[in-house]
């Protein structure tokens, strides 16, 4: 049992649904959670290592190499860990946490009882006692699956930090994350904070760029800006369930598999460049279609911040601005000196960081979880 929060260093460490590489953070948390920034890196996967994960995401991979990727995974989270601490100047002795997301490989949040045994589950791989014994340094892994034991969604985790970051002003705020998949949290004085997934972000921008301009992703929007949207065919993408639904929700590759995707490009138009330009501009419908139908009927809104790797497409940023700020102000983490390329690192610095001093850190409202817990498991060396 340790004692009373304390001022920590605390590394943040972060591979999201898009499965390109580990964003690493070193931060300072302060006891009352607030947070100084130090430093930041992105550490791209090894290509047989994406290509392994890949298969996983696919379902065509063995157990052998879902149990060597779990290792495999915490070297090369233990590899941003160091190269992180030493570009901020320091070694591995002065930090004192490690807080470490792992790679989600499947997550299936709905109940779905098979012979009364729930099959409801998450997994993220990147064994975290690796990269403690790599570094040296305390490491607290593994977060979503006690929220889900507890009945929620097992995300969006990123709403505690969210709430404490922009949560304490007289602002009604939505933080909308746009990674693989979009999601929101709507925090401010006097609201219950809920959040959810809008749908996605950057999977099928990404599936396209590749399989149409053997590109990992639209870098600045440059294909997609060159397109048309399809507005009929935008219309049939937006037919998918999963925006009608109610929060609490979450959803990920497990729905926006490239089977999915590939049944929705057999009626699409024929020119790759309006492909582009029609995905993207779904992912900038979807978050509209979700504030207007979840967001809006609860609470006005005085803000939207945009943070994720979809920050950094113009396209997404011009035309979320077009639709949405004739009502409300659109900004980005950086207006409130948070790195965009680094927050979902630096929200689980702060979710270990909770987790170390036994602080709940999961939000009913936000996940769907029957009570708070503690989310996190703790490896020492």
């Amino acid at each position: 049992m340790h004692n009373g929060p304390e001022t920590k260093l605390v590394v943040g460490l972060m591979s999201g649904t898009s499965a390109d590489g580990i964003d690493a953070a070193i931060v300072k948390i302060y006891p009352d959670f607030s947070v100084e920034f130090m430093e930041g890196i992105e550490n791209i996967f090894p290509e047989l290592i994406r290509e392994t994960l890949f298969n996983i995401f696919k379902n065509t991979s063995t157990p052998e190499e879902i149990c060597w990727m779990n290792f495999a995974l915490g070297e090369c989270f233990a590899e941003a860990v160091l190269k992180v601490i030493e570009k901020a100047g320091l070694t591995p002795d002065k930090v004192d946490l490690i807080c470490s997301h792992g790679q989600t490989v499947f997550h299936k949040p709905e109940d779905n009882f098979v012979d009364g045994i729930n099959r409801k589950s998450t997994l993220q791989i990147g064994e975290a006692s690796v990269i403690c014994e790599k570094t040296g340094i305390t490491t607290i892994s593994d977060f979503r699956t006690a929220d889900v034991a507890a009945g929620g969604q097992g995300a969006p985790l990123v709403s505690f930090a969210d709430e404490i970051l922009f949560g304490r002003e007289n602002k009604k705020r939505a933080v909308q994350n746009i990674g693989g998949i979009g999601n929101v949290t709507v925090v401010g004085r006097g609201i219950e904070p809920f959040a959810f997934d809008t749908g996605p972000g950057n999977v099928i921008i990404d599936y396209c760029a590749g399989k149409y301009f053997n590109q990992r992703y639209d870098k600045d929007g440059i294909l997609a800006v060159k397109g048309k949207v399809d507005e009929k065919w935008l219309g049939q993408l937006l037919d998918e369930p999963y925006y009608a639904k109610s929060p609490p929700k979450t959803t990920g590759r497990e729905l926006f598999t490239p089977k999915y995707i590939e049944k929705h490009l057999a009626r699409a138009p024929e020119n790759p460049y309006d492909i582009m330009a029609t995905v993207t501009e779904l992912t900038v419908r979807t978050i509209y279609n979700a504030y207007k139908d979840f967001v809006l009927p609860v609470t006005s809104l005085d803000e939207v911040i945009i943070g994720g790797g979809g920050g950094f497409n113009p396209v997404i940023m011009k035309s979320l601005k077009m639709l949405m700020e004739k009502e409300v102000k659109v900004l980005k983490h950086e207006d409130f000196a948070i790195p965009d390329k680094f927050k979902e690192a630096l929200a689980f610095a702060m979710l270990g960081y909770a987790a170390y001093y036994r602080i709940h850190n999961n939000i009913p409202s936000c996940t769907g979880a029957k009570h708070p817990k503690i989310l996190g498991k703790i490896s020492y060396f």
